[in-house]
């Protein structure tokens, strides 16, 4: 089964999968540990205590954002 990301609205990004089919890594590359976690949610409201990941706090705070799925359209072409 593939990974799965969901973007809630108004609430966080939630990405479900097999420990090991995903790692979540900092800027500099170095990963969370997830300790077999096989869902883990993230912020997207900015306001969370345990950034990158949720912590409830976008429920407490009123954060609005309603995202509905669609087609992207191609990619830009690479000069």
């Amino acid at each position: 089964m593939p990974v799965k990301v969901t973007v809630f609205n108004n609430g966080p990004i939630r990405i479900e999968g097999d420990p090991g089919e995903f790692v979540i890594c900092d800027a500099q590359g170095k990963e969370f540990g997830l300790a077999g976690r096989r869902v883990i949610s993230l912020c997207r409201c900015g306001l969370s205590a345990n950034k990158p990941f949720c912590d409830g706090t976008h429920g407490r705070q009123g954060f609005q954002s309603v995202c509905e799925a669609r087609e992207l359209p191609p990619p830009a072409p690479k000069p």
